[in-house]
């Protein structure tokens, strides 16, 4: 067991010396041996099943979030006042006129290094502190936009525009995502290169807020207008936006239960996999093949074909290019690969990918509401195993 379990042994022992309770009265009431109290309370036997905590609290007359421990807070760190303030830099449009020297953001260097930071910021999966950089950032991005000519600051605001729908999205905010992706392909016009990579988080808002024709259409549009008619005469980094746009459209078809569409368009991003794999990500796509395979897990899971999605899911972790994906690509595919294993009525699969994505990425299942969902899924399907116990709690379903 993980090395947590110790640690609610030794909160069960002090609860228990607090109600003043031997352990052989917690054992009677429990319904259970003074042997199992003293292996629970020393870390020998772990307790390993929601219901049991839940036992456990309600004799020693503590909420289950005490015994899991306190680090229950991540869930409710980003919260409304956070998105609050996305939005509100989103809908601010008095920006002053002023002298590039005395601009709030700084130098253009010194902007591009926080756009930079920023991405790490979201590929690291660390939403409550992204949060918290947007409103500035963007401010500071539109500031610098009205006030330096020159493409290299709009490529900044864009960038910046592109890492707020892609946020909002996870936050499931996909209407305010839209309006973010808008104002990026607003700033791309007349270059089919840069309207095609803000395409790509416009059409996982459009996905998101349940438009899946519009996503695809979108997607495949923008996905056309850059493909070369042969592959050898495109440069890597087109072609990863290109294979990017096809995924996300596969994606999108996915949600309409269009069955022909998801499996064309992912062949044909898996051909342009094989071209790009290995080179430099320079639009911050984390396209390739690994990126293909975990479309098509997210895409069985879409049309309900658990067992495929499983399948293909255990074949994926096992790829090289697996390890390459972003912090946040991987665990949201484990987000994907607990509901596919849900689907198949496996529920210490769906557990164990969980688990493993908090482990690896906390915000992205403590904070994203579709993760948040299956967490309540697992935990209502039956004896749930403590580490969703501990997810459960952390998300404010043990009360």
């Amino acid at each position: 067991m993980g090395s947590g379990e110790p640690a609610i042994g030794r909160r069960v022992a002090q609860w228990r010396v607090l109600r003043r309770m031997t352990q052989q009265m917690l054992a009677d009431r429990l319904g259970k041996s003074k042997s199992w109290v003293d292996k629970v309370e020393r870390g020998v036997r772990a307790l390993d099943r929601f219901s049991v905590i839940q036992d456990v609290a309600e004799v020693l007359r503590v909420d289950a979030a005490v015994l899991l421990g306190d680090d229950v807070r991540l869930a409710r760190t980003i919260g409304t006042e956070g998105v609050r303030g996305v939005r509100a830099a989103l809908a601010c449009y008095d920006i002053p006129a002023a002298e590039p020297d005395a601009r709030p953001g700084g130098s253009t260097g010194e902007l591009h290094r926080r756009v930079e930071h920023a991405w790490l910021t979201y590929q690291h999966a660390h939403y409550p502190q992204l949060t918290r950089l947007v409103p500035t950032l963007l401010a500071d991005a539109r500031s610098a936009h009205a006030t330096v000519a020159g493409g290299d600051v709009a490529g900044l605001l864009r960038q910046v525009y592109r890492i707020v729908a892609s946020l909002l999205v996870k936050l499931g905010e996909p209407d305010v995502a839209w309006l973010a992706a808008d104002r990026a392909t607003a700033l791309s016009a007349g270059d089919p290169v840069w309207a095609a990579v803000a395409a790509v988080p416009l059409g996982q808002a459009l996905r998101a807020a349940g438009q899946g024709r519009l996503a695809m259409a979108a997607s495949i549009t923008a996905a056309h207008r850059i493909a070369p008619s042969v592959l050898h005469d495109a440069p890597p980094q087109d072609l990863a936006v290109c294979g990017t746009l096809l995924v996300e459209a596969a994606l999108a078809a996915a949600t309409c239960g269009d069955h022909r569409s998801v499996t064309e368009l992912l062949d044909q991003a898996a051909e342009i996999a094989e071209r790009v794999d290995g080179g430099q990500d320079h639009h911050h796509t984390g396209f390739g093949a690994a990126a293909v395979r975990v479309a098509r897990v997210a895409a069985a899971v879409e049309l309900g074909d658990g067992g495929e999605a499983v399948a293909q899911h255990t074949e994926t972790v096992r790829l090289p290019g697996w390890r390459r994906l972003p912090v946040e690509h991987r665990a949201a595919h484990l987000v994907d690969a607990a509901r596919a294993y849900l689907q198949v009525g496996d529920l210490l699969g769906a557990g164990r990918a969980l688990v493993e994505a908090d482990r690896i990425a906390p915000a992205e299942v403590r904070v994203r509401p579709l993760a948040r969902t299956v967490i309540a899924e697992v935990a209502r399907g039956g004896p749930a195993p403590a580490g969703v116990a501990h997810l459960a709690a952390a998300i404010g379903l043990i009360r």
